[in-house]
């Protein structure tokens, strides 16, 4: 065989293939066939599962076709493009032309995964898959986690996915929200999810997406025996027969193992099928080039279906096995990361806490500074004051000094006053007792002088009738009357005198016991004096150093595993695998209903397209993809042929 690469550059051709992340270019010999070309882009990708894929073009009547891999590249009819240097270029895009059934299971490499979730993301994106609102947003997530990798707190930024293209244009268009809405609720599933590498993302994602109703399905226009516009569905499985306005849910389906042969001719095309007593199934295309493709897209499936149900190959078998080795190493050498990781995590917060720590303790040695100089201050304040009280109390022990001297002369002055006192005390007891005896005296004298009143008054009496008595005689008595009289007046006259004399003594005496209790009241004065004292007070503050042993350098040590080690790992990590897959298979259902459920007052009911209306419906009859072909698989094989010809 010839090499697929010129010897002379006038007589190469020059192709460019197109990957989903890559361009490719080369230059090929004119008599190069597809399948040369086709397996040196697997070469140059590293691709070796190189059955799903193939070579897409436009052909000069504007049709999207397949390269055959037989035929010479020249001659299939491409349509030639100019390039950047005015030269005709075959133009290629490399896609995956069939699917497989169950991705966790039949994709092997890792760029093979890589290029399914590509162009599943992409077909999603420009709705030729259709996605629910909420799947949509779960699947969205799963893309950012392949962009960007685990969700990180400090890394991640608000308005971070608003660029990208994340969502359907269906989907935002469907619903009142603003794009910081969509993120919020991306950024939720996002911070959910478990740290995982790239190709465990990617094989997230297309484990969500192959339960889509449209995943993997090939559509083509066709009618029935009745002129019924209709879509045949070429799948993995089989072939599905699905109404022109729902693409969702098949009408009818026929698996490859009931397909014996395909054929066609012209636009009509023919299915005969395993069962000799079931008539052929038949249906009509709109041109050949149709049917051409049908042709070559049923071949390659019904293969692929039986190859799939027989023993693996031992490239296959040597692919699995290399694919097994390497996906241990990596789950070890993951597990071995996360445990270091882990650790520097642990030993970063460590670290951040003592730094905290340590932010505390100079706070507090801080605050400690100043509450030392504020103490110095203080003390000199003190020092200060108590100087002043030193003075204060000399002061005041000056002012005590004279406060005691004339406390003693007070106290004399006192003693003096109560000896005054005593003797005024007594000579007012003498002079009460002179008082009462004059005060006898003088009721003595007073009944005298009543006793002398009335003598007075008989005297008078006596008086007048001696009077009478000497107009009888002529002037004989006259003389020693008048001497009696006189003398009797001389004696009560002195008695009087003697009463009001000891009257003016009794005054004199009570006015001098008035000033003796008013100098008594003067001297019981009491004078004291206060004296406070001030005392000052002072902390130490102790700052402990950095006891816990952790250093600034954190070197992760070399993990050693036994084989026994390995396979146990392996083992534990396949169970908690498929633990994982059960659990979070419910969680996603779950946080599936509950997004629904949260947008569901956004929705804007006209922008529904007849595919909202339809899922929903699918939704409330609780139908899935997998349920519906189940139901339709339960009738027999002639059941559904006739259910076909009569729609």
């Amino acid at each position: 065989m010839m090499s697929p690469f010129g010897s002379k550059k006038n007589r190469s051709l020059p192709v460019r293939v197109s990957t989903f992340d890559s361009e490719l270019e080369f230059e090929l010999e004119p008599r190069s066939t597809g399948q040369e070309l086709f397996d040196l882009v697997c070469r140059t990708i590293g691709l070796r599962e190189s059955w799903y894929f193939g070579l897409q073009y436009v052909d000069t009547r504007n049709h999207v076709t397949w390269l055959k891999m037989d035929k010479k590249v020249k001659d299939q009819r491409v349509e030639l493009h100019n390039n950047n240097s005015n030269n005709n270029i075959y133009i290629f895009s490399f896609y995956a032309k069939f699917f497989p059934e169950n991705v966790s299971e039949e994709l092997i490499q890792e760029i093979t995964q890589h290029l399914f979730f590509l162009q599943v993301k992409q077909s999603i994106l420009s709705m030729d898959i259709y996605c629910r609102p909420e799947a949509s947003v779960l699947l969205a997530s799963y893309a950012v986690h392949v962009q960007y990798g685990p969700y990180d707190y400090e890394s991640y930024k608000d308005g971070m996915l608003a660029g990208g293209e994340l969502l359907p244009k269906g989907v935002t268009d469907q619903y009142q929200m603003t794009p910081e809405m969509w993120e919020e609720r991306i950024k939720t599933w996002y911070m959910d999810h478990e740290p995982m590498t790239r190709d465990e993302v990617e094989m997230e994602y297309l484990k969500i997406a192959q339960d889509l109703d449209m995943y993997g399905v090939n559509y083509f226009p066709i009618t029935n025996k009745n002129k019924t516009k209709l879509w045949l569905g070429v799948t993995a499985v089989g072939l599905n027969i699905y109404d022109e306005r729902d693409k969702l849910t098949p009408k009818t389906t026929f698996q490859w193992n009931e397909i014996r042969h395909v054929s066609f001719d012209d636009k009509k095309f023919t299915i005969r099928l395993v069962d000799a007593k079931v008539s052929n199934f038949i249906f009509y295309s709109q041109d050949l080039h149709i049917n051409k493709m049908i042709l070559d897209l049923c071949k390659g499936n019904h293969d692929l279906y039986m190859r799939r149900r027989k023993p693996d190959t031992m490239e296959i078998q040597q692919m699995k096995a290399q694919a097994k080795e390497e996906k241990q190493r990596r789950q070890i050498e993951r597990k071995k990361f996360i445990r270091e990781k882990k650790l520097r995590e642990k030993a970063e917060h460590e670290r951040y806490e003592l730094e905290k720590r340590l932010e505390h303790l100079q706070d507090e040695m801080r605050m400690a500074s100043d509450a030392l100089r504020r103490s110095e201050e203080t003390k000199e304040l003190y020092f200060e004051k108590s100087r002043v009280n030193e003075e204060q109390m000399q002061l005041t022990e000056c002012k005590a000094n004279h406060f005691k001297t004339e406390m003693d002369r007070l106290r004399e002055r006192q003693m003096k006053v109560e000896r005054e006192k005593h003797d005024l005390e007594k000579k007012i007891r003498d002079a009460d007792f002179y008082v009462l005896q004059l005060t006898v005296e003088n009721d003595k004298r007073e009944a005298e002088t009543e006793k002398l009143k009335k003598e007075l008054i008989c005297a008078k009496m006596a008086e007048r009738e001696a009077t009478a008595r000497l107009l009888n005689f002529l002037n004989s008595g006259r003389k020693s009357s008048t001497d009696s009289l006189l003398t009797s007046s001389t004696v009560s006259q002195a008695n009087v005198n003697q009463v009001s004399n000891m009257a003016a003594i009794s005054t004199p005496s009570l006015t001098t016991s008035s000033s003796t209790n008013d100098m008594e009241t003067a001297g019981g004065a009491d004078l004291t004096t206060t004296t406070s004292l001030s005392s000052s007070s002072h902390y130490n503050i102790v700052i402990g150093d950095n006891s816990s042993g952790i250093s600034d350098d954190f070197e992760p040590k070399e993990f050693i595993l036994t084989d026994n080690e390995m396979e146990q790992i392996t083992n534990e990590m396949e169970r908690s695998h498929l633990e994982y897959l059960r659990k979070s298979k419910k969680l996603v259902q779950n946080q599936l209903q509950t997004l629904r459920t949260e947008i569901a007052p956004h929705k804007i009911e006209e922008n529904q397209s007849n595919l909202d209306i339809l899922s929903e419906a699918q939704i409330k009859a609780g139908e899935n993809k997998y349920s519906t072909l189940k139901k339709l698989k339960s009738g027999s094989t002639k059941a559904r042929v006739a259910f076909f010809e009569e729609l």
